[in-house]
């Protein structure tokens, strides 16, 4: 794992949109059904919008009828930390980037299983597609890069 990427709340605030800001750094979410990708389908590669670390692959991603970008699995475990989230009056997993700690949304267990049958599916909520050098464009935490062929 790469270094970890640390920042003062104004450092974040200069480098990530509003929304990122508040999806990534506050914990927040935004609407299901309105982010550019939760209906996306190309091949490619999805990275944090705060870091840039690869996170998760297209292979993985499946429509959850959320309204929310969702995968089986990241990339490799390494990628992504979890801790529990009692916000909510619910107790639930949330996802975590492993590089700058930016929200990555949460994991519930009615989701595919690699491989088929019951388990583990993370909600996905920030997409951005790595033609927007910036690395920020709509919803708010990962990005994709197109797999090369």
């Amino acid at each position: 794992m790469a270094d970890k990427v640390n920042k003062t709340e104004a450092q974040w605030r200069k480098t990530l949109t509003p929304e990122q800001f508040y999806v990534l750094r506050e914990r927040g979410t935004e609407r299901a059904y309105t982010g550019r990708y939760w209906d996306h389908h190309e091949r490619g590669i999805y990275r944090c919008a705060g870091c840039g670390l690869e996170l998760f692959a297209s292979a993985d991603k499946y429509d959850s009828g959320t309204g929310w970008p969702s995968f089986t699995a990241p990339m490799a475990p390494e990628k992504v930390e979890t801790r529990t989230d009692r916000s909510w009056i619910m107790r639930r997993t949330e996802v975590l980037c492993a590089r700058c700690g930016g929200h990555l949304g949460h994991v519930f267990a009615d989701g595919p299983a690699p491989g088929g049958g019951g388990a583990s599916a993370a909600r996905r909520t920030r997409i951005e597609r790595n033609s927007e050098p910036s690395g920020i464009a709509w919803s708010a935490a990962l990005s994709s890069r197109p797999r090369a062929t």
